[in-house]
């Protein structure tokens, strides 16, 4: 059987560039000793989107020392397409499905017969829920939730953590200074909303070692439609059927119309949070409970997040919830 760390480091290369890595994995593909298990390089590049966004977001600092860090956390909140999370999530699932031997070995046991593969890429094509029918379906996507869950929580831990410190850094005058930029800021965070992420091969190599890591074992549950398209997705990488030339009819399999509707709806939250902030300390409220905290509900609940979960719990009822331009009268 196949080794899954080298499905999931097949599914990395797509991207091209990542030669250090590739051992002698590329050399045995092409002897065909082992089944195409690349995907197609927008796929790749939205789980590394993900995996990007989740990471540098969640580590912001919230300590800002003055308008310049402001400034450049919101560049990292805002830099984020809500499509390419989207599929994103699905795609890395899939990454991580990749990681559960049984579920890899069962998948092969029907792509090595080409009717039954035929049949199975069909039916996923057509219908991505029935990869819950798959044999090791239910551990497999236990450890794709886990996986999506330990990216998504620290962003959720942070962003408590940041909208506390819109509150607390107002005891300092220049949080209190109006953005002399805002226009030419609102406009780069649109911007940031419909530029894709272009990953650099850093950036493929740790979406590999994401990938790779272990994760906690939690407790089966149904899989969210995230998750289950992860599934789908998986299965059809193994059958060698989401290649590049395969990427128009994967469509429906990477895109959940409703966690797309959450996130599109927490980012014009943020463009209109933005367009109406004053304040440097309005900026940080503005990350931190849009770009942050309720991009990261949608996240967490398109994985399937338990409830109540803990992180969750607490992004939703931590700090004050109350708009910045009526913060704006507490200055005076």
């Amino acid at each position: 059987m196949l080794r899954t760390s080298k499905i999931a480091l097949a599914c990395v290369l797509a991207l091209g560039g990542a030669g250090p890595l590739l051992g002698g994995v590329g050399s045995a593909a092409a002897q065909g000793s082992q089944p195409d298990v690349r995907m197609a390089r927008d796929l790749v590049a939205a789980a590394s989107a993900f995996e990007t966004y989740t990471r540098t977001a969640g580590a912001i600092d919230p300590g800002f020392s003055g308008p310049r860090a402001v400034a450049g956390a919101v560049q990292v909140a805002a830099a984020h397409d809500p499509r390419q999370i989207e599929a994103g999530m699905i795609a890395y699932a899939a990454m991580a499905a990749l990681q559960d031997p049984a579920f890899v070995a069962g998948v092969q046991r029907i792509t090595d017969d080409p009717g039954q593969s035929d049949a199975m890429v069909r039916r996923l094509t057509e219908y991505p829920e029935a990869a819950v029918e798959l044999p090791g379906a239910e551990r497999a996507a236990a450890r794709a939730r886990a996986a999506l869950l330990r990216q998504i929580e620290p962003l959720l831990a942070d962003g408590r953590r940041v909208k506390q410190a819109a509150y607390d850094i107002q005891h300092h005058a220049w949080s209190r200074a109006t953005v002399a930029d805002g226009r030419e800021r609102l406009a780069m965070v649109k911007q940031l909303a419909v530029q894709p992420f272009s990953p650099s091969e850093n950036d493929a190599t740790l979406l590999f070692q994401s990938v790779s890591r272990g994760v906690e074992s939690r407790e089966p549950v149904p899989p969210s439609p995230v998750v289950t398209r992860g599934l789908a997705l998986a299965a059809l990488t193994l059958a060698g059927r989401a290649g590049e030339a395969d990427a128009p009819a994967l469509r429906t399999v990477v895109s959940d119309p409703r966690s797309a509707s959450c996130m599109r709806m927490a980012k014009l939250n943020l463009f209109q949070c933005m367009a109406v902030a004053g304040p440097h300390y309005e900026d940080v409220f503005c990350i931190s409970e849009h770009a942050m905290l309720e991009a990261g509900k949608c996240m967490a609940q398109a994985a399937g997040a338990d409830a109540p979960m803990s992180a969750l719990q607490t992004a939703q009822a931590g700090g004050l919830s109350i708009p910045p331009a009526r913060r704006r009268g507490d200055e005076q």
